[in-house]
């Protein structure tokens, strides 16, 4: 069994590449105590899938991980919404508007990684990071949600979260417009660290990470 569960995603939205997926692979590669599991860029799918992915493994912290283009710094996420809102359909066309990831679920559940100390061992590492607050509404924060809601329905004593990262400098490359990004080892590097602090640390740091908008 392995540890760390990390799951990251399919390309989608056009993309031919999905840098969550490429610097979750490259991690496992390299740590025996990482299991690495693609999930589908699909409303339907994903939570399915990453339950399987659950109970194969039976990690002891799991980190799902997704694109967030646009944003300059890998972003551990709070807290999680129960609610699907898709600007853009998914990879299977779907796209559900003011839906619930769980019916009768909580509005929201908070993730159980210690965000401030990952974001600050991060940083000393040499990599921009930073705090986030919302996950969105689209596949990411239906799997951060239903991630949350299966560690505490099925998997009890499982800690568990979600993490953005920016776009690759391939992408942005290709793209042929300018946006902030990352290199896939840089993210994979800024993972390792993630994971390593979430696994060593159980009480968060008590310093400021809010913001006012």
């Amino acid at each position: 069994m392995a540890r760390v569960l990390m799951t990251g995603f399919a390309p989608f939205g056009g993309e031919s590449v999905n840098p969550s997926w490429q610097a979750v692979s490259l991690l496992a590669a390299r740590r025996d105590d990482v299991a690495a599991v693609e999930l589908p860029c699909e409303f339907a799918a994903s939570l399915p899938a990453l339950r399987r992915a659950l109970r194969e493994h039976r990690p002891a912290l799991v980190i799902c991980v997704g694109q967030a283009g646009g944003r300059s710094e890998v972003t551990p996420e709070r807290v999680a919404i129960n609610l699907i809102d898709a600007r853009i359909p998914d990879n299977a066309g779907a796209q559900p508007v003011d839906a619930p990831v769980v019916p009768d679920g909580p509005a929201a559940y908070f993730g159980t990684l210690p965000v401030k100390a990952c974001v600050a061992a991060i940083r000393a590492a040499g990599v921009p990071a930073a705090v986030s607050h919302t996950a969105g509404t689209y596949v990411c924060n239906q799997v951060f949600y239903g991630l949350m809601h299966l560690l505490a329905t099925e998997f009890p004593g499982v800690r568990g979260g979600f993490v953005h990262v920016p776009f690759s400098p391939e992408q942005v490359a290709a793209a042929g417009e300018s946006a902030p990004s990352l290199s896939v080892p840089r993210i994979a590097g800024a993972l390792e660290v993630l994971a390593d602090t979430a696994s060593a640390v159980t009480e968060d740091l008590a310093i400021s990470a809010g913001t006012e908008h």
